[in-house]
């Protein structure tokens, strides 16, 4: 991805944000020059990959395949300074675009339709050798036990939620037709460098062609000199 995609896709998102009466914290629009001022007291932001978060998940199309999200909070598995056990991201998916089919090892997940479009979410077990099983997938919606065939899909309006256990495959997009669909991202602790499965192998970070400044820093550039 260019760097001049990424800053637009920000600006993009803010504004749906803003738009749908969200807040970010003031993290979120702190640039490069500001990070260099913060001192330790900001480490929990930089030890947790706070912040912006946008993949094309190798795929050359962020349209088509891709991501933006934002971790506003976050625990830490492998540092026992943070006690926090759980995190809390907020992610913008826009029509017909493809979060590819996965699980979490260790991370149980709400996913919350939180307005704009509808949210399709498609669903399956996991067998133990990692693979699709052909079963019936149960799952919580907003406290309903809902029970769908194995690739079946569940779509969230504004406002609707499913809870996903750890090992069962999801994939998710926005439904054609509904609107760019924010959603909330309510779980145990995320740790997108061993915690997630995907079925066919992808990039989970953007690989990036710097032909501009950042507008701001994704949450795995604070540590980078960048």
């Amino acid at each position: 991805m260019k760097r001049s995609e990424i800053n637009n896709l920000m600006r993009d998102a803010i504004e749906f944000i803003e738009k749908m009466n969200f807040k970010l914290p003031p993290f979120a629009y702190w640039n490069a020059k500001e990070w260099e001022t913060k001192g330790r007291d900001y480490d929990e932001i930089r030890d947790n990959y706070l912040g912006w978060d946008i993949t094309d998940f190798g795929s050359g199309d962020f349209k088509k395949k891709g991501l933006l999200l934002f971790t506003i909070r976050n625990g830490n598995l492998n540092n026992d300074n943070y006690i926090k056990s759980y995190a809390e991201k907020l992610l913008i998916v826009e029509e017909e675009q493809i979060t590819p089919l996965h699980f979490h090892w260790n991370k149980m997940e709400d996913i919350i339709n939180r307005g704009g479009g509808n949210l399709c979410v498609q669903l399956y077990n996991s067998t133990e050798e990692e693979g699709l099983a052909d079963t019936p997938v149960q799952v919580s919606v907003d406290g309903r036990i809902l029970t769908v065939p194995a690739g079946g899909v569940v779509t969230l309006t504004p406002g609707e939620s499913i809870t996903l256990p750890v090992g069962m495959y999801h994939k998710f997009w926005g439904e054609k037709g509904t609107g760019k669909v924010l959603v909330g991202e309510v779980s145990m602790v995320n740790d997108d460098f061993t915690d997630n499965k995907f079925y066919e192998e992808v990039g989970r970070f953007a690989e990036i062609e710097e032909d501009e400044e950042p507008l701001y820093l994704l949450g795995n550039e604070y540590r980078a000199g960048k």
